[in-house]
């Protein structure tokens, strides 16, 4: 029964063009069983529909199997490797006792020997040996299926800490770096860059006019327009370039080995990408409009910490907010520009996202 869901998992996976890492088999795995009748209604809506998108089985990984709370899975899967481990020790002590039990029988046989004995009792003595000799080998033909069974179990722990490890460095809706690992990459690109002497910058991104579109069209099209960022940042940064969510609707970029105007240039293809993308209302195929970023510019200076770089790259953010959003502006346009605080009312955010035709009241 096992291999048959399994089977059917891998079917549904391979059907969707589904990368087959652990947590998209165990939701497939789950759907098999039919054990999460409320996942499985889901889905039964969405495939007459066609396959599913990794976006789609993402969104039901958030919701039905609790994949963002990862530290459970850390501690679930200590434990385990906790237990395994304590069951290796237990058959290690069982195989030594039996080895020290072998040894005494050794031992004695060995006084016997010496002591003389007669025919009768030899071929008893050896009648003995070959038993404890049988024994032993058993209890080590065990001991040796036991630690093999451990090494696989324990290699496929592994495996899943190290995805667990990889999950928890990623933003669960938009599968990019998360702000944990962007502070990691960015200390070791700083590192790398005052060694090398290399510049370095940096550029924050902001969704236009966000939250008026969450309020307008609802939470699950706005989680659409952030993994439409996202995807746009991963498809425009190449090499060591790395995206993350900073949080909420604005993005960051670390870009190592390029200088300011290398930063703008790759800022504006950002833009512009984003810009024409339209948004479609997946259930009906409705154009729902486009969206547009707002993008800050600086480069690493001789002094700066990671707190002034992101500063400076924030005023410029601001600044490109200020003078009407939907522009790259950098330190080099706006030396002296104002921090979010600086920023008007009307500006943080407006009433009616300008960007798209709004109708009210709509269910999205």
């Amino acid at each position: 029964m096992t291999a048959r869901f399994a089977n059917a998992a891998f079917a549904l996976l391979k059907r969707s063009q589904i990368p087959p890492f652990p947590i998209y088999f165990e939701l497939f795995y789950t759907y098999a069983t039919g054990a999460n009748t409320d996942l499985n209604a889901e889905i039964n809506a969405i495939l007459p529909q066609g396959p599913l998108s990794i976006e789609t089985a993402s969104a039901l990984c958030e919701r039905f199997l609790k994949i963002s709370d990862i530290e459970d899975k850390l501690r679930a899967m200590s434990q385990m490797m906790s237990q395994k481990i304590s069951d290796v020790n237990q058959a290690i002590d069982i195989a030594m006792e039996s080895a020290d039990s072998y040894s005494g029988s050794l031992q004695q046989a060995s006084g016997d020997l010496e002591a003389g004995i007669d025919e009768d009792a030899l071929k008893m003595l050896s009648s003995r040996l070959l038993q404890e000799t049988r024994r032993m080998q058993d209890m080590n033909r065990r001991l040796e299926a036991e630690l093999e069974n451990s090494k696989h179990d324990i290699s496929l722990l592994q495996r899943d800490l190290d995805e667990v490890r990889k999950e928890s460095m990623l933003d669960p809706l938009t599968k990019i770096p998360n702000r944990k690992r962007f502070d990691e990459q960015f200390a070791t690109e700083l590192e790398r860059m005052e060694s090398s002497n290399a510049s370095l910058s940096l550029l924050v991104f902001d969704i236009d006019h966000f939250k008026a579109f969450n309020d307008t069209y609802g939470h699950l099209t706005g989680d659409q327009v952030l993994r439409l960022v996202a995807q746009v940042l991963k498809a425009n940064l190449k090499g060591r370039d790395m995206p993350a969510r900073f949080g909420g609707e604005e993005f960051i970029a670390i870009l190592p080995e390029t200088s300011l105007d290398g930063a703008i240039s790759v800022a504006e293809s950002i833009r512009r990408s984003v810009q024409a993308k339209e948004l479609l209302k997946r259930s009906t195929n409705e154009k729902l409009g486009r969206i547009t970023l707002s993008v800050g510019a600086a480069q690493w200076r001789e002094g700066d910490t990671v707190a002034s770089l992101i500063e400076r790259a924030d005023k410029c953010l601001y600044a490109a907010k200020r003078a009407g959003r939907n522009r790259v502006m950098s330190e080099r346009d706006v030396p002296g520009a104002a921090t979010a605080s600086d920023v008007p009312s009307d500006l943080k955010p407006p009433l009616l996202p300008e960007p798209w035709p709004i109708r009210p009241n709509r269910q999205v």
